[in-house]
């Protein structure tokens, strides 16, 4: 870790996982940063009002693990210690796809199983403890600042609880206020256009129970089972600190809600194309009553297209692009646009929201067309189906077949969407021969777990 400041005031506005992050790159380009977040922070790791998806299950990708390993060096080790579970992507958690298992062996990449309270509680006390870095909680933000010719932003309007607005000058300012942010609405204010928006309507809706884990009750670390077109609903448990499963079921579309009853919860998770999850359910003892959460619409902002653009201002993680939950990118994309701007930094202050926004962009690309394009396979959710998108919707599909009969395929999947690896090594000649070859057979394929998965290797 850096320990040379520059000179210069950033403010960071929110202060959840993606304005964390921001803070801790910030922290080694400027001489104070200040974090604003609205709730007031809690000194324990619970869940707060404004992260409502705190109590749902959350997934670290493996790309999201090796940056925060980078930026909190320890932190794997510290939060094992603390009860999260560290696991082999491939080995230790049960995929199935479209009701075809990922056969389990090692892969290699490394993951974490651990909640969002804990993660976030973990991030916000090493933030906290950096020299430079002050967090002010109770504080909304409510505006920008600019200079006279509205060309630069040069600070923020705060508001504490119960106090009155208050200006903060500062060389840059860090929209990072989450998925119901005001950044457009702000820049308007200076006379700049809003950024356009790219939104989908995933249509899915979650409910969430949490339950006593007893350790090496399963062979599996966590579950994940995808909704598909022909299975519109899906399953994911995931294990956590304090000996807990968080759980979590989801429909997509109408008429596919999970059940908030716990008799009717439990049944729904019968419903599951692999019944692992249903055992355990089954068996596990509840900590708590089932909760539901409609996810709201995926929203993409297209800073990097603006023609005209204030200096001093960017917006990261979710202020940018927020995902649909379901497939676990959120924290991930947060952690690669940390890094985005900590290399635009290294590059100088000059022209920074135009050069983070463009880069930015391509980090987003990816995961972005992945969750829209996996959104589209269900009819009931709106939205422009190209052809390029339902070739590529075919060939996840079949490869999904392929990736039950060979683990190196189920590999390459899992690599590609835990963001290791580009989307084109999905058609390297080895993976595309065994997915032309293997998909010409579309029915769910059962590969029962290896009896001894820490032995075995991808090939």
């Amino acid at each position: 870790m850096s320990t040379t400041h520059e000179t210069g005031a950033a403010i960071v506005l929110g202060g959840s996982i993606g304005g964390l992050l921001a803070a801790r790159v910030l922290s080694d380009a400027y001489a104070k940063v200040t974090v604003f977040d609205r709730d007031l922070l809690p000194t324990a790791d619970v869940d707060r009002r404004g992260v409502p998806q705190s109590i749902h299950s959350h997934g670290l990708l493996a790309r999201g693990l090796q940056v925060l390993e980078e930026l909190f060096p320890g932190l794997t080790a510290d939060l094992t210690a603390r009860g999260a579970v560290p696991v082999d992507v491939q080995r230790d958690c049960l995929w199935v796809n479209d009701g075809h298992r990922v056969p389990r062996v090692v892969s290699g990449m490394a993951g974490l199983c651990v909640s969002r309270r804990a993660l976030e509680g973990y991030v916000r006390d090493r933030v906290r403890a950096l020299p430079n870095v002050e967090l002010r909680d109770g504080c909304e933000a409510v505006g920008l600042i600019a200079d006279a010719d509205g060309g630069t932003v040069t600070g923020a309007r705060v508001l504490p609880r119960g106090g009155v607005p208050e200006r903060h000058d500062a060389d840059l300012v860090v929209d990072a206020t989450g998925r119901g942010n005001r950044g457009p609405t702000w820049l308007a204010e200076l006379g700049y256009q809003p950024p356009a928006e790219d939104r989908v309507d995933p249509g899915t809706v979650y409910v969430s129970r949490e339950y006593r884990r007893t350790p090496g009750e399963t062979d599996f670390a966590a579950f994940v089972s995808g909704p598909s077109p022909e299975t519109p609903y899906g399953g994911v448990a995931i294990s956590a600190e304090d000996d807990r499963w968080m759980d979590t079921l989801l429909g997509v579309g109408p008429g596919q809600d999970p059940p908030v009853d716990p008799d009717g919860y439990l049944a729904f998770a019968g419903r599951l194309p692999a019944p692992e999850l249903h055992a355990l359910l089954n068996r596990a003892e509840p900590l708590g009553p089932p909760r539901r959460l409609r996810l709201p619409t995926s929203v993409r902002r297209r800073y990097e297209r603006l023609t005209r653009l204030p200096e001093g201002f960017i917006a990261v993680a979710d202020a940018l692009c927020s995902f649909n939950p379901s497939y676990g990118q959120g924290m991930t994309v947060a952690a690669a646009e940390a890094m985005v701007l900590r290399n635009c930094l290294r590059q100088g202050r000059r022209g920074l929201p135009r050069r983070f926004f463009a880069a930015a962009a391509k980090v987003v690309d990816v995961p972005w067309d992945m969750a829209v394009g996996a959104d589209l396979r269900f009819p009931t959710v709106v939205g422009p189906r190209s052809r390029r998108t339902r070739f590529l919707n075919g060939y996840v599909a079949r490869l999904h077949v392929a990736a039950a009969r060979h683990a190196v395929v189920g590999r390459r999947f899992l690599a590609v969407a835990n963001l290791m690896t580009p989307p084109p090594a999905l058609f390297a000649p080895g993976i595309l021969t065994r997915v032309l070859w293997s998909g010409r057979r579309a029915a769910p394929v059962v590969v029962p777990p290896p009896a001894r998965v820490e032995e075995l290797s991808v090939r």
